[in-house]
């Protein structure tokens, strides 16, 4: 069982949402920490939708579901995060924002033990930490990486990168904690990244360039990877799902980490992102949302 009583989650979007509730869930006080008061009514609101949904499917009892929201507090003041056990960073994937946010926990959390995890998809864990540490030496050995997947609640595994200052002690807690979250948890070490991105990036350039070079229509290039290869989704879809603006950077991110330029998005991605279609947030991207 996971030594965990109290989590801080910083970033009130999607993916801290997600970590939020899942905590609460698995009985943890929880503390969502963002700027901006609109985040956390919409975080707020979006909790007691999805579990009011999960008690009318039969998956949660109402007083489980009504204990879980208890535990979880939305604020806007930073040093609401002070004693928590556990901290996980959920912001925009950018280095220096996530140097200066980790810059700032390191000072601001009070328990000698506590955790600070970063939820980045490609960010160097290693270069992270070294923020934290320059802040408060010695921080940096409980500095881990902690990916979840989108939607948080839905997906199981939890990728776990190990930082090169990253104690291993604090490997076999966040393991410990993923499973308490209901997660499967598997680690590989600090590489642009990690498992995940690297794989699965370069497979999703290759369906734009593909697309850009007249190989195929984007169903047909989408379809034959879904029938063909037993994928869930095809790799056009799923970079609309991302987020067009989040894979090139993630792309630009795996280029300059790797020392390589095939990991470079496609020009059809930067052109397409220069256009403002990035995907389903803004309804459109390869495909058109706005009917739907």
């Amino acid at each position: 069982m996971s030594d965990v009583k109290t989590m801080g989650v910083i970033g009130a979007g999607q993916m801290g949402g997600g970590i939020s509730q899942i905590a609460a869930v698995a009985s943890m006080d929880v503390v969502v920490y963002d700027a901006h008061q609109a985040a956390l009514d919409k975080c707020k609101a979006t909790h007691q939708k999805l579990l009011a949904r999960a008690v009318e499917k039969g998956k949660m009892a109402q007083g489980d579901c009504d204990a879980a929201l208890k535990r979880i507090k939305y604020t806007a003041n930073w040093n609401d995060l002070a004693g928590v056990d556990w901290a996980v960073e959920a912001v925009v994937e950018n280095a220096d924002v996530k140097a200066e946010i980790f810059a700032k926990l390191a000072t601001t959390l009070t328990k000698p033990d506590a955790v600070l995890a970063t939820n980045t998809s490609s960010i160097s864990i290693t270069q992270i930490a070294a923020a934290a540490d320059k802040a408060k030496s010695g921080i940096a050995s409980r500095v881990v990486g902690m990916h979840f997947f989108f939607p948080v609640p839905v997906m199981k595994l939890v990728e776990i990168i190990k930082g090169l200052q990253t104690d291993d002690a604090i490997v076999a807690r966040t393991s410990a904690l993923a499973e308490r979250m209901g997660k499967t948890p598997l680690t590989a070490n600090d590489r642009a990244g990690f498992v995940s991105n690297r794989v699965l990036m370069p497979m999703i350039n290759e369906g734009f360039y593909a697309l850009m070079e007249g190989v195929a229509e984007p169903e047909a290039i989408d379809g034959i990877m879904t029938l063909g290869c037993n994928f869930p989704m095809g790799p056009l879809r799923l970079a609309d799902f991302i987020g067009l603006d989040t894979c090139a950077h993630i792309m630009d991110v795996l280029a300059e980490g790797l020392n390589s330029e095939r990991y470079r998005p496609c020009p059809l991605i930067r052109q397409l992102v220069a256009a403002g279609r990035l995907g389903n947030k803004t309804g459109r991207g390869v495909f058109d949302y706005t009917q739907k």
